[in-house]
């Protein structure tokens, strides 16, 4: 049992401590890390992997992921237009090599994770259904029920054959890699709960420890408040600086919109494919620029500043049905409290808009550009030193990114055996120095108040827009709380974590405003904006600009010439070259405010949330299960990988506590006969259960074998009286080819609107078009929008024309729109075409968008005249379809291209970019 939280700690002796041994050391239990000892494992190598929290529910997977930013789909998108996209949002500074890792394994990592039951959305037909979100390529892959990723890894690591290869320590947490011989071999931690010193020995050690998200003080004040992972404190950041490995693009920060005083992403890439957008308060979309990328932010910044501002994700324009879908998501996965939080202001999506705003800043290379310099196996400049993750500096890599290292980190140092000299005595020293200081002066300045000092600089004199002078004075203030720090005071091995993380962020606020002064340039639009620098300078600084830390302690920099490009973009032309050494970089004077002996003079005009609970103190046994005996049973048995048989007398429980706890446990551990033990759960007589039964079936979909006794189960759910049953049942169904027309259609006839959705949904996997049609008539707005939708998916046939016919004179509009819409993936006909051209004087926008959608696919002498006088419609989503629309005739018709050119100039951004990129 570990020790309580709030037990005091004497100082352990350094020759007490714990030594483990391994091949290949991870430190860091979440995406990345996960991944990287799951691949080391599978190459034979005995991994221990470190964690400071517990892996089950550590690292910033854990808080939930609603899709994927940058999945490369074969058929959807190509690994060199990815490899570009990314080239140009980061304005050229990048080592293409590893961005195209991303490109080109992203999708066998899909398929791995779907392998391991990771969901993501498809198609009726089983195709990945990636959207469109930017202005150029399909990357965005949606996971719907993105909550469980983490769960599904760690299931993954509880397999019996990676449990006898790796060895799990939660609750310790390193704080500096050991180095010997030039390269790594071990680290230097403590265990948070007992305190005890803890160093390893290792062959090869891999950082996976995440972004720096506790670097900029959030506006509401809180420390734990952040847009990151708030227990990612830049461990890894400082670590792997400290080991002596290079770090790049320091200088670039990560900022990114959020929502208003909560620490939470708008989740526009969800909103967007349901029509959602982002808006200023007059309801005009601003945003010129198309990736999200600091030039994005810039924009951002420069709407909320105006007279136009505040900014808002807008939702209040869409229909019920997708309102509701979006609440669905928004509030289970990427932040489960969004939910209260709206409502705690009485506000819902029906009526307002959401607020947004800017985050803090922090280092990440998920999502932007800072961190450790890698190659393109993620190894560092020290040897048998990896990096993986936000951590790693490659740009804009996002979740899959994250798994590519981490798996690329894995496989490579899996060579390696552990280190068997003597481990460095004098790095021991200092780092037992480093964790039990705090203890000497226990009623020193807390953590709480020391941190909040040192973050409240990093606002006022890093965060954009910089200077020289205000990063000077940040280097005076950092260097200042050398002092500060060295006298926290702590008495619990939890303050001991806390104060080390202090340390940590100190690091971290160093490098960040240190690169910042050297990069004497502005570049990535609001990441590095240098109001004494304000012009972009390629001749001097189309470079990485490396930080290290040299043998007599200072910090160096050298700026590296980008490497010759792999895929060529326009605009960017490296060639290579040799480093530039710059050394140390020094602050500038700001005693004074100018010259001591110099009157003043006149200057020309410029020319133009709820706190987040600390994770940590929920204590180790958190499992909000209660007491109840069987339930402990449950708990233990979970660990042990139990059989299906040992886990049937607690699914028949009497208690439905106990029998929901043990479908959850049959869902974590996935024994053979998962998928008919949980069928059978859908019939339990008490809801709760047959929810949870309902949730694991979803999110098991992808790794249950499609065997006749699943399917016995869910063709016998369908009788039952719970709508939630039947529709999960169609669902899981569809989904492992277990159904057939006549099973499907037979739903067609249930009571539940949700139901007869799925079953829709359902037919068109197996391109049932004659129920369909009969659909087409269903009294539910809901159900026939589905149906227009859907039969863009099967096969054409007159009787599917015929029913998109009737649907393009329903009576409802959202119905018409739908119907219209798919006429461009079907066939729009002459006389459907004059239908489209009347619809667009229609009174609702949704069906002029809809034609104008519907004419992209016309002949061009009708459908041209009619897109062009659609440019001239007072709703900006209707415009936007008919450039869309044109786009796809201006390559045979000139008065397309005439039309285009207009375009250009109008009110809404999205409208004048895809002109634009068409011309």
């Amino acid at each position: 049992m570990d020790t309580p939280v709030d037990t005091p700690v004497e100082i352990p002796a350094l020759a007490d401590a714990e030594e483990l041994s391994c091949d290949v050391l991870v430190i860091g239990g979440g995406t990345a890390g996960t991944m990287a000892a799951l691949t080391a494992a599978e190459h034979g190598a005995d991994v221990l992997l470190l964690e400071k929290a517990h892996v089950r529910h550590s690292g910033a997977l854990a808080m939930g992921m609603d899709g994927v930013n940058n999945a490369v789909i074969p058929g959807r998108a190509e690994p060199d237009d990815y490899v570009a996209e990314i080239t140009r949002a980061n304005d050229g500074i990048v080592d293409q090599s590893t961005v195209r890792q991303t490109a080109t394994r992203g999708f066998a990592m899909v398929r791995r994770l779907e392998s391991y039951g990771v969901k993501f959305e498809k198609d009726e037909h089983g195709e990945y259904a990636v959207r469109q979100v930017h202005r150029s390529g399909s990357y965005v892959l949606p996971m719907p029920e993105g909550k469980d990723v983490k769960k599904v890894l760690y299931r993954q690591l509880r397999r019996r054959e990676m449990r006898e290869r790796i060895r799990i320590e939660n609750r310790v947490m390193p704080v500096r890699v050991l180095t010997a011989e030039g390269r790594a071999v071990g680290a230097a931690g403590f265990n948070t709960r007992t305190g005890r010193f803890v160093s390893v020995r290792a062959g090869a050690v891999i950082l996976a420890t995440g972004a720096c998200g506790r670097l900029g003080l959030p506006a509401s004040g809180y420390l734990y408040g952040t847009y990151e992972n708030p227990t990612n404190a830049g461990d890894g950041y400082a670590m792997a600086y400290h080991a002596g490995a290079e770090l790049t693009g320091i200088e670039c920060f990560q900022i990114n919109p959020l929502i208003k005083d909560y620490n939470g992403p708008a989740c526009a890439y969800v909103a967007n494919p349901f029509g959602g957008y982002q808006v200023n308060r007059h309801g005009e979309r601003f945003v010129d620029s198309d990736y999200w990328s600091g030039q994005m932010m810039a924009e951002f910044a420069a709407e909320i500043a105006s007279d136009r501002g505040p900014v808002y994700l807008k939702l209040s324009h869409l229909p019920e049905e997708s309102i509701s879908a979006l609440e669905s998501i928004l509030h289970t996965t990427e932040r489960p409290t969004r939910g209260t939080f709206h409502a705690g202001r009485g506000h819902d999506y029906r009526t307002h808009d959401i607020e947004m705003h800017i985050s803090e800043i922090g280092l990440c290379g998920g999502h932007s550009a800072s961190g450790v310099r890698v190659d393109d196996h993620a190894r560092t400049t020290v040897p048998r030193l990896y990096a993986a993750g936000d951590l790693a500096c490659v740009p804009h890599n996002y979740m899959i990114g994250a798994f590519v290292f981490g798996d690329l980190a894995g496989a490579d140092a899996a060579q390696y055996k552990p280190y068997e000299g003597e481990l460095p005595q004098d790095q021991l020293r200092d780092a037992h120095e480093l964790v039990y200081r705090p203890l000497h002066h226990p009623d020193g300045p807390p953590q709480s108040q020391v941190e909040y000092k040192l973050r409240r600089f990093v606002n006022d004199y890093v965060a954009p827009p910089k200077s020289g002078a205000r990063l000077s004075l940040a280097l005076e203030a950092f260097e200042r709380m050398r002092a500060d720090i060295a006298e926290m005071g702590a008495r619990t091995p939890h303050e001991l974590m806390r104060c080390a993380e202090v340390t940590f962020i100190r690091d971290c606020a160093e490098m960040a405003a240190r690169a910042s002064l050297a990069r004497t340039e502005s570049r990535w639009g609001l990441y590095h904006d240098r109001t004494d620098h304000p012009a972009r300078d390629d001749d001097s600084w189309f470079h990485h600009l490396d930080l290290h830390k040299s043998p007599s302690g200072s910090m160096e920099f050298t700026a590296r010439p980008v490497a010759p490009y792999l895929v060529p973009v326009p605009d960017f032309a490296p060639t290579g070259g040799a480093s530039r050494h710059l050394g140390e970089v020094h602050p500038e004077a700001v005693a004074t405010a100018g010259a001591r002996d110099a009157a003043p003079v006149s200057s020309a005009p410029p020319s133009g949330t709820v706190p987040v609970t600390d994770p940590d103190r929920r204590g180790p046994d958190h499992t909000g299960a209660g007491t109840s005996p069987r339930l402990l049973e449950l708990l233990a048995l979970t660990e042990q990988e139990p059989e299906l048989t040992a886990l049937l007398p607690y699914l028949d429980d009497p208690s439905p506590a106990v029998r929901r706890s043990a479908v959850d446990v049959l869902t974590e551990t996935v024994p053979p006969g998962t998928g008919p033990a949980l069928a059978a759960a859908l019939r339990d007589p008490h809801g709760d259960v047959r929810a949870t039964a309902a949730a694991s079936l979803r999110e098991l979909v992808e790794t249950l074998p499609a065997e006749p006794d699943l399917r016995e189960g869910l063709a016998a759910a369908l009788a039952e009286d719970d709508p939630v049953v039947r529709a999960a049942a169609l669902d899981v169904l569809r989904a492992l080819r277990l159904g057939d027309a006549k099973l499907f259609a037979d739903a067609l006839a249930d009571p539940e609107t949700a139901v007869r959705v799925e079953a829709v949904r359902a037919l068109v996997s197996v391109d049932a078009a004659e129920p369909l049609s009969r659909a087409a008539a269903d009294p539910s707005r809901e159900v026939r929008v589905t149906v227009a939708k859907a039969l863009a998916n099967v096969t054409l046939g007159k009787l599917v024309a015929d029913t998109l016919d009737r649907l393009t004179t329903d009576p409802d509009a959202l119905v018409r729109a739908a119907a219209f819409a798919t006429l461009a993936v079907t066939g729009c006909s002459t006389s459907l075409a004059v239908r489209a051209v009347a619809a667009q004087g229609d009174p609702a926008w949704q069906v002029r968008s809809g034609a104008s959608t519907a004419l992209s696919a016309a002949e061009a002498r009708v459908a041209v005249p009619a897109l062009a006088r659609a440019l001239e419609d007072p709703n900006a989503d209707v415009r936007k379809a008919a450039v869309l629309a044109l786009v796809r005739h201006s390559a045979i018709d000139e008065d397309a291209r005439a039309a285009l050119a207009t375009a250009t100039a109008d009110s809404d951004a999205d409208v004048r970019a895809y002109a634009s990129r068409a011309l």
